[in-house]
């Protein structure tokens, strides 16, 4: 019943905003009763926590699975990661980066913050060990290709343009070339 309640939150939450939706509707929506909720999730903070750690488990899996791909050179890896961030991008549903968007509407609510600040930092890291493998400075490369990431995703969410992927892909590419490195085609 626990991922039943999760699974409806984390739609109506993604699709509609935090705030947006109240414990009624997601009772409503979830075909349950208001104490059947409140005994798995005891507050809507709670709730809140919850979706966005399965999100983030979810997001670092499917970026942990391209990062570590065996065939592909860490610079292949790291242009998949983009290309990855434009499909899912050009779907009607994607909405920007669900962390963003929680941080937005939380009031800095402490859990929200210490969840987003994660899921942004295993990102980097994740982006910081495949610059190790290539990179004349990895760290400072990693965080300029980080820093397009988060702009991708904040581009794509402001003005609908899935296309926002690739621009940044473009930057990070020719970050690859000024960092001396030569990058695979």
């Amino acid at each position: 019943m626990r991922n039943h309640i999760l699974k409806v939150a984390e739609r109506l939450f993604y699709d509609e905003g935090i705030r947006a939706i109240g414990i009624d509707r997601i009772v409503a929506e979830a075909d349950i009763a208001k104490a059947t909720l409140y005994r798995h999730f005891p507050a809507k903070t709670d709730l809140v926590a919850a979706y966005l750690k399965a999100r983030n488990q979810r997001v670092l899996e499917a970026m942990g699975q391209v990062a570590t791909a065996d065939k592909a050179s860490p610079v292949e890896r790291i242009r998949a990661i983009f290309r990855n961030l434009h499909e899912k991008a050009d779907t009607p549903s994607f909405r920007g980066c669900a962390f963003m968007l929680a941080l937005a509407e939380s009031e800095g609510t402490p859990e929200v913050v210490a969840i987003a600040r994660e899921h942004k930092n295993v990102v980097r890291q994740i982006l910081l060990e495949l610059c190790r493998d290539f990179a004349r400075e990895p760290e400072r490369l990693s965080k300029r290709i980080a820093l397009c990431y988060e702009g991708a995703l904040a581009t794509i969410a402001v003005d609908r343009d899935p296309g926002a992927a690739q621009v940044a892909l473009d930057i990070v590419n020719s970050l690859i070339e000024a960092d001396g490195t030569t990058p695979e085609p």
